[in-house]
């Protein structure tokens, strides 16, 4: 089991509520990561895939969404998966993780300075069968109007719906390889692989090609988002913001495919729900985040479908 060595306090804003969000994250001699509202009367919330609540396919939530519930917490649970924390307490004063820069770098900085990178006592969770989930089940899942909504603003942007996420067997680790497909010119599609194996090797790969791509949206997709409650923190300094015609963007990329690397970020977070580190390969198509936890449920739904190994470094 692996913890941070003190408490370490994070203040920014929150993606989508806009708010002020100040957490501290906390040792814990327990093993999991548990998040709790400090401004509520209310239980642990364990960060684990049963929890999810809610996702709208632009983050995900663990707890009540009528309650106790903390959202976008996927770009902290890929630092503590980077990182090979596996145990910690995360007090929150409000329903939703600071931002910051929208990517997963501030959380791994911060987290390296007070825990040392090590992967020990670490469940493996062994994929031993193909399991998939694909789009058109979380659309169908949707309220007819809620759907109707959805499938037409698509049908505007051009987007299909034949998105997947695929777990196979793969015995090099973690095998995370996802694609985006997107009308805008500046997205394209973008392919990118990233092989996490528990190495130095493999968390320093992480660190310097993957941890700093943040998150991104158009500006019609913030009008969107906003009148749904959402995506009222974003801004320049915390999203890649896409111009109106989609051959650019409003503020400097950091990598020509910046946004399929932070869906690498999205995806570890996401994966990290399982309850332990994955052994096999992850293929995202268009992926999301309600797909991310598809896709756990299934596998999850069998015992054949995995195995689980507690291993000593």
């Amino acid at each position: 089991m692996h913890t941070v060595s003190k408490p370490i306090k994070i203040s920014g804003i929150g993606m989508h509520s806009g708010l002020p969000a100040n957490m501290v994250i906390k040792p814990y001699d327990k093993p999991g990561i548990f998040f709790k509202r400090t401004d509520l009367k209310s239980e642990l919330i364990s960060a684990r895939y049963n929890k999810v609540g809610e996702s709208k396919l632009q983050n995900t939530t663990v707890g009540d969404p009528n309650g106790a519930h903390v959202q976008t917490i996927e770009h902290l649970m890929a630092a503590f998966y980077i990182m090979g924390i596996d145990a910690a307490l995360v007090e929150m004063n409000g329903p939703e993780m600071p931002i910051l820069d929208g990517s997963a770098k501030q959380f791994c900085e911060m987290l390296g300075r007070n825990s040392k990178f090590e992967i020990r006592n670490s469940k493996k969770i062994i994929i031993k069968k193909e399991i998939i989930a694909r789009r058109i089940e979380i659309i169908r899942q949707m309220p007819f109007a809620t759907r109707m909504a959805f499938l037409i603003n698509n049908f505007i942007k051009g987007r299909k719906s034949d998105g997947f996420v695929r777990l196979s067997p793969d015995n090099r680790g973690m095998v995370v390889d996802a694609t985006l497909v997107y009308p805008d010119k500046i997205i394209g599609r973008q392919s990118a692989e990233f092989i996490s194996d528990g190495t130095a090797k493999s968390h320093n790969d992480f660190i310097k090609n993957f941890a700093a791509a943040r998150t991104f949206g158009s500006l019609h997709e913030w009008e969107w988002l906003k009148k749904r409650g959402m995506g009222r923190g974003a801004n320049e300094n915390n999203v890649i913001a896409l111009n109106e015609s989609g051959d650019g963007t409003l503020n400097p990329l950091r990598w020509a495919d910046e946004f399929v690397r932070h869906k690498i970020i999205d995806i570890l977070g996401d994966m990290y729900t399982s309850g332990g580190r994955i052994v096999g390969r992850v293929e995202s198509y268009k992926g999301s985040h309600a797909l991310n936890n598809l896709a756990l449920r299934k596998l999850f739904a069998d015992p054949e479908n995995y195995e689980v190994i507690e291993t000593e470094k």
